[in-house]
């Protein structure tokens, strides 16, 4: 893919939009997943597939080796990234919706945006500080109303633990920028996702081994395209997409993949939107968008 066809601004689009559909589209192959094995072990067969995959692409593109000081840091990002994200967030999705579940995960930015002031020291516009508060407001809609209205304990800690998730995404995020900026993109999520693969694979063996394990035809669909497709082949375009868009474009834009979770939810899997639901998610969407755009 040629930098003159990336300078086209409709292509680049058209790029985006069939990657966060890609992405949001995920979301329901990750739940029904929860119907052949167990959450940890479909994330350890879907990010092992994603890693190998990738690393194939970081061979082929010549990308070079690492230096020896960087591997640490890349264990710590693919623990915080990989293991501890999708772990928390493929159990937690036996108990929440896979719509609510995406919403809930890509609160991320707003995470990521109150460790830039607390951790990195970055000053915080007052733009930035409404966005926050909007989007917190969402976090607390969703989780209020499935307190006061659903009172299913379940669905609660289930929801708990995808924000936690999207708390370990955002560390990782702080932490890259502090430890690994500049480096090759697609090489450190290679390596993390490798690394993160290891940490879901050890804790499959302690949580799930002795269970049932279905691998028919459908799930093996499931796997390779949460790890070809959604994992490893996106990431390559992703990064490729990023030397042509600014970085609040593509937080914006990724915004996209809550929106297709939600939608796909609804339309493939029949999950109920509520009032709550509906207004939280559009809450923490507004809050993402006021933040980044108040960015300098």
């Amino acid at each position: 893919m040629g930098n003159s066809i990336l300078r086209n601004k409709w292509f680049v689009w058209a790029l985006i939009l069939l990657i966060t559909t890609i992405w949001g589209y995920a979301w329901v192959f990750m739940k029904a997943s929860l119907d052949y094995m167990g959450p940890f072990t479909f994330s350890a067969f879907r990010f092992g597939t994603g890693a190998v995959t990738l690393l194939l692409v970081v061979w082929l593109w010549k990308a070079g080796k690492l230096p020896r000081n960087m591997w640490k840091h890349l264990i710590i990002v693919g623990i915080l990234q990989t293991s501890i994200v999708f772990l928390l967030v493929m159990y937690g999705m036996q108990f929440v919706d896979a719509g609510k579940s995406s919403v809930l995960l890509y609160s991320m930015p707003l995470w990521s945006s109150i460790f830039a002031v607390k951790i990195l020291g970055e000053k915080i516009s007052a733009g930035k500080t409404i966005g926050l508060g909007i989007g917190m407001l969402g976090l607390v809609t969703i989780l209020g109303w499935d307190i006061f209205m659903v009172q299913d304990p379940e669905v609660i800690f289930g929801e708990i633990l995808i924000i936690v998730a999207a708390i370990a995404w955002a560390s990782s995020n702080v932490y890259y920028r502090t430890n690994l900026q500049g480096m090759n993109k697609i090489q450190v999520t290679a390596y993390q996702m490798l690394f993160g693969t290891i940490g879901i694979i050890i804790a499959s063996l302690f949580a799930e081994w002795g269970d049932p394990v279905q691998l028919t035809g459908e799930s093996i669909f499931y796997i390779l395209f949460t790890g070809v497709l959604a994992s490893a082949l996106c990431f390559s375009v992703w990064f490729l997409l990023l030397s042509t868009i600014d970085m609040v474009t593509a937080t914006l834009s990724t915004l996209l993949v809550p929106v297709f979770g939600l939608f796909f939810g609804w339309l493939i899997l029949g999950e109920t939107l509520t009032i709550g639901i509906i207004v939280g998610s559009v809450l923490i969407l507004v809050g993402i968008v006021v933040a980044q755009l108040s960015r300098k």
